[in-house]
């Protein structure tokens, strides 16, 4: 009989608060000089936007962004017609593909405040065509194993409960708030590379009790693992584990496109530039949003 191993905690990175997009506020950890990145995860943000900063009109191309807003409202919209307002709890979970044209601003004067996280695509998936999946909170699935104990399924299984996410990477997105003194264990695959969030609170994280407090990114270890213990020492206590498959292919980035060569990112501009190869239509394309609060 095989025994059970906790993860450790192998790295914990400080996101500290930089601009970013139009007047916005985000606290980056994955995708800086101290976490390039965590295969399949490109990036992670904590960002907290007031009118009239926002991410306006910008494109994608290889990846796939996730959007899960804490608090206040986003207006989204991209080129091809596709245009929503997400609100607390909602999510969206969006494949940017062969490319898209999207614009993201706060829908009211009050803080928009949210996660993104950016996943990376597999070569063969990367010129797939563009889709969304958006789930409002009241379809996001919960499960609270005992008082004191909320969670979150964004996507993946947390006790025995399965989001309807589809995740074209293998992903696991859990959202765990826990009272003082609260335990839980979440099972994560062997095979898969992950990592912890921090957004408010005090816990014992992973089998060698790494204490955090809130803004860190704890990177777990590959060390075979099949579970994560977390101990709340906080009555405020909320964090996500984010978890994925490890794609291992090389990995070019320039700004908003993620592609496996060089050439591939010459390539993404040079579509993106003469409106091709999934970018038709966007020379010129100006969202309505845009200048919602100008």
């Amino acid at each position: 009989m095989t025994s059970k191993v906790a993860r450790k905690i192998a790295q914990s990175v400080l996101s500290r608060e930089q601009a970013e997009g139009a007047g916005a506020r985000v606290r980056r950890s994955i995708g800086t000089r101290s976490l390039r990145n965590l295969d399949p995860f490109l990036m992670l943000d904590e960002f907290s936007v007031q009118a009239p900063a926002g991410f306006p009109d910008h494109p994608h191309r290889g990846f796939q962004t996730v959007t899960y807003m804490l608090e206040g409202e986003f207006w989204h919209e991209d080129f091809k017609g596709h245009k929503g307002r997400i609100g607390p709890g909602d999510l969206q979970w969006m494949s940017a593909g062969k490319g898209i044209m999207h614009s993201e601003i706060p829908a009211t004067n009050n803080k928009a405040h949210g996660l993104q996280l950016w996943v990376n695509l597999s070569a063969k998936d990367k010129l797939s065509e563009p889709n969304y999946q958006e789930y409002p909170a009241t379809n996001i699935k919960a499960v609270s194993p005992e008082e004191g104990i909320d969670i979150k399924v964004i996507a993946g299984e947390s006790y025995g409960v399965q989001s309807p996410v589809m995740t074209m990477t293998p992903t696991m997105y859990i959202d765990i708030s826990l009272k003082k003194g609260k335990k839980v264990e979440q099972i994560i695959p062997k095979s898969f590379r992950g990592f912890v969030y921090t957004l408010s609170g005090t816990a014992m994280f992973g089998g060698d009790k790494h204490k955090a407090e809130a803004h860190h990114t704890l990177v777990l270890s590959d060390n075979g693992g099949t579970y994560l213990p977390v101990e709340s020492l906080s009555d405020d206590c909320r964090f996500v584990v984010i978890a994925g498959e490890p794609i291992n292919e090389p990995i070019i980035q320039y700004g908003p496109f993620v592609m496996n060569t060089e050439q591939e990112i010459y390539q993404a501009f040079a579509d993106y530039e003469q409106g091709k190869n999934g970018f038709e239509g966007a020379p010129g394309w100006h969202s309505s949003i845009r200048d919602l609060w100008s």
